[in-house]
C-alpha cells in the first residue's frame, strides 16, 4: 500500500538503526524508508488522538447538558437536543 500524503510533506534525517526501521518497514508494509517512517508516525498519532478521545468519553465530556428534551426516536435511542 503506498502512502499518500494528502497535507503536503516535510523532509527531515532522521537517526534509526536499522534492525528498528527494518521491523517499521515489517509491520507497515511498505516497502521504502520515508513511507514506512510517516506511515507508522500517522498510525502513532491517530491512536494516541483515539486513546485521548476514550479517555474523554469516559470522563463524561460528551455528556448532554442537563435541558435536554425528552423526545427519542426509536431509531435514535440518543434524545434530541432543545431547539435554541
Amino acid at each position: 500500500m503506498q502512502f499518500e500524503d494528502s497535507h503536503g510533506s516535510v523532509r527531515i534525517t532522521v537517526d534509526i538503526d536499522e534492525q528498528t526501521l527494518a521491523e517499521v518497514m515489517a509491520l507497515t508494509g511498505e516497502k521504502r524508508k520515508s513511507p514506512a517512517l510517516a506511515r507508522a508516525i500517522m498510525e502513532f498519532t491517530h491512536r494516541r488522538k483515539a486513546r485521548e478521545f476514550g479517555r474523554l468519553i469516559r470522563e463524561s465530556a460528551f455528556d448532554y447538558p442537563s435541558g435536554v428534551s425528552g423526545e427519542t426516536d426509536p431509531a435514535n435511542p440518543v434524545p434530541f437536543l432543545l431547539k435554541e
